[in-house]
């Protein structure tokens, strides 16, 4: 038995008829699940003899009717979808920059029965900071969906252990840059500036779209190493009459 034929038996284990039949006419989820197989397959990227990067943040595009559809199921379908791809990639050698994501959107432009996909590898990130500091701080790094105070004197980011946030992606440095924050008082307030320099990495850094190796950094401003973006996010206007920050 292939694992599509494995893929669509769980699929008749876990969900009733109803589904079968609301999917008659239009999208079948085996050829959403054949579609992300290729999209691994066509996307992976050597990193060693032994090991092939393959994208893990999938969204599957379908049209409203077919999107209506599937909504009651897009939970399992998703679940299930997951399971299917992980299985792929363990049988092709493939390994995941970070946990497999797949998301189901309306595009205005596709008809019923019609599909497509988007990929790309989005890193696992990882650090030391608490919720508490991360909804304490007056500004945070955002990456991949995950967020990291940024408060004095800073931190480094890195792909190394040594990193005080941590990026599973092969083209960052293990100290690859690092973020200088601090509080400059004048008239009477706490203006927080924040710088980031390259750290002498081996690929170098982007900001908003222009590679440098130091200079300072604002609300939005969006800072790029290997195949990973980060925005910096200025919080300190986002705040309630208990001080507590609204941006977390």
């Amino acid at each position: 038995m292939s694992g599509l034929q494995r893929f669509e038996q769980r699929l008749e284990n876990l969900i009733s008829g109803a589904f079968a039949r609301a999917f008659r006419s239009a999208v079948q989820p085996v050829e959403i699940a054949a579609a992300l197989q290729r999209e691994c397959d066509n996307n992976a990227q050597i990193l060693s003899r032994e090991r092939r990067m393959v994208p893990n943040d999938f969204h599957v595009e379908l049209s409203q009717v077919d999107l209506d559809r599937l909504s009651p199921y897009d939970t399992a379908l998703a679940d299930e979808l997951i399971h299917q791809v992980q299985d792929h990639a363990d049988a092709q050698g493939y390994v995941f920059p970070g946990p497999i994501a797949i998301e189901f959107e309306k595009a205005d432009d596709l008809t019923t029965g019609r599909f497509r996909i988007r990929s790309k590898a989005q890193a696992r990130v990882q650090s030391n900071a608490t919720h508490t500091q991360v909804r304490r701080a007056r500004a945070v790094l955002e990456i991949n969906r995950t967020r990291h105070p940024l408060q004095p004197p800073g931190l480094v980011v890195g792909r190394g252990t040594e990193a005080d946030v941590r990026i599973n992606d092969p083209g960052v440095s293990r100290r690859h840059i690092e973020f200088d924050v601090r509080t400059d008082v004048r008239q009477g307030k706490d203006d927080l500036q924040i710088e980031v320099r390259d750290l002498g990495s081996t690929n170098g850094m982007l900001i908003d779209g222009h590679k440098v190796t130091k200079a300072g950094v604002r609300d939005g401003s969006q800072v790029r190493i290997g195949n990973t973006t980060m925005t910096v996010r200025i919080l300190e206007d986002d705040v309630d009459d208990d001080g507590r920050g609204l941006g977390v």
